[in-house]
Parts: structure tokens; sequence; C-alpha cells
């Protein structure tokens, strides 16, 4: 019971988040190459049993991991500050929070 609330709330301040963008944008633009199931090791979208035992290390681990890359991920995804591109979009940590919490539900 007690993991359960964890994890409830957990999820709760990932998605209370305050993004400036829209997590589904950041999803669809950064995200979806390898959270659409291309990856195997990377966890789908809306896929619960993946994002359980991620969810239950906290919102702190979580961020921290796509912030300094996990695995084959790179840092922040592919959502990274390239200033000198004009096709790219930097998310903040608000961002990949809020992204997180949208792609774990």
């Amino acid at each position: 019971m007690r993991k359960t609330l964890l994890i409830a709330a957990t999820a709760f301040m990932i998605a209370s988040a305050q993004a400036a963008q829209e997590p589904e944008a950041v999803f669809a633009k950064s995200c979806a190459m390898c959270h659409n199931g291309q990856l195997p090791n990377a966890p789908k979208k809306g896929d619960a049993a993946a994002w359980k035992p991620r969810l239950a290390q906290g919102q702190e681990a979580l961020l921290k991991n796509v912030v300094n890359g996990l695995s084959v991920m790179p840092p922040r995804g592919l959502c990274s500050d390239c200033s000198d591109c004009s096709d790219c979009s930097d998310c903040s940590d608000e961002d990949l929070v809020a992204t997180i919490g949208w792609m774990s539900r």
C-alpha cells in the first residue's frame, strides 16, 4: 500500500509540473523516436508496467536520468540545447518532468 501511494504521489507531482511546452509536442519532437517501441528498453507511452518501477524511483531520479542520459538515451533525450540550429527545441526541466508524467499515464 505504501509503495502504491508513493507511486501515485510521484505521478501526481510529475503531471502537475508547470511546463512551457505541451508534453505531447515535446514527445512528438524529441521522445517518440525511441519511446514508441523502436527501442526495447525505452518504456512506451502509456505502458504502466514499464513505467511503474521508474516512477517508484521518484521524480528527482527520473529527471536526473533524463538530464544526464541513461544507457543509449543521450542527455536530455533528443530535446537538448542546440542554439546553432533553427529546427531544434530546448526543453526546460519542467518540460521534461511534464513530458515524463504524460508518457507514464
